[in-house]
């Protein structure tokens, strides 16, 4: 079964999990911009890295024939520093008509502190202002419930967002319906320690339906697995959940959350066969 994985940190993977994830059905991934392993110092660190993001990853991943798409912020773990933070956003809208460039994130807070929440405030602004997606963080383990909640009053507090056009991803049992009554997107990132195992964000499902869900591996530096959407994909065949609902989840879902973005310009797999095959 294809599938597009829309939360995956490739910077943190090694060219062997491209080749990997296309063997697994992987067609297309999308990757936010994220915490390096220490905290960058200028703005021109952060250009280097959207550089990175926006014009080497795409051609890795093509080299396997996975479509990459990208997400650019400073990440919820640097906006402490709100001066840098700034720059950066200032800097953003270089890269946002690239190609391949969804929009903003993963914004949102880490440790729920005011400056965090400025810093997040500010990347909608821009993310409203420039009409593009939106990709919020939310934090982990005890401070999960609290970060979520003041995210989603902070964007349901602007009026101008439309809710269908932002996705809140890291959902967990006690902060999925939160985040879908207030009619945005979720995601649920399987990890093999904190977030969600493969069963649980199937028990997740099973409760409340696939409308508006979405499952990503995340697959950064720290304990993770970038094959988890296939293992989602297994555990819902073992249940006897029907092809068709596994394919929404893991493949329609993520075409229709991020196609409302005008640089998503997918190419079906089985187009690109067809047309190889008239050549």
């Amino acid at each position: 079964m294809y599938y597009i994985d829309p939360h995956i940190h490739m910077v943190a993977r090694t060219t062997d999990d491209y080749e990997t994830l296309a063997k697994m059905g992987c067609v297309a991934v999308s990757e936010p911009a994220f915490w390096a392993g220490y905290d960058r110092g200028s703005v021109a660190g952060f250009r280097d890295y959207f550089e990175q993001l926006t014009s080497f990853e795409p051609k890795r991943a093509g080299w396997f024939r996975v479509q990459h798409y990208s997400w650019l912020c400073i990440n919820p773990k640097e906006a402490e520093h709100i001066s840098l933070a700034r720059e950066v956003i200032a800097m953003i809208p270089e890269f946002l008509n690239r190609p391949g460039v969804l929009g903003i994130g993963e914004i949102g807070l880490n440790k729920n502190t005011r400056n965090e929440a400025i810093v997040f405030l500010e990347h909608v602004d821009l993310a409203v202002k420039t009409d593009v997606l939106l990709l919020v963080h939310t934090p982990h383990l005890a401070d999960k419930y609290q970060g979520t909640r003041m995210t989603l009053d902070m964007l349901c507090g602007d009026s101008r967002i439309n809710r269908e056009r932002v996705i809140v991803d890291h959902v967990e049992e006690h902060t999925v319906r939160h985040v879908l009554d207030r009619g945005f997107w979720a995601g649920m990132t399987l990890y093999p320690v904190t977030k969600c195992t493969p069963a649980r964000a199937v028990d997740i499902l099973e409760i409340h339906g696939p409308e508006r869900l979405l499952v990503n591996s995340a697959g950064d530096w720290g304990p993770s697995k970038p094959t988890a959407v296939p293992d989602f994909i297994l555990e819902m065949r073992r249940r006897g959940h029907p092809e068709s609902l596994i394919r929404r989840v893991v493949y329609d879902n993520p075409r229709e959350f991020l196609g409302q973005s005008r640089n998503f310009v997918f190419r079906p797999p089985d187009v690109l066969e067809h047309a190889e095959t008239q050549a």
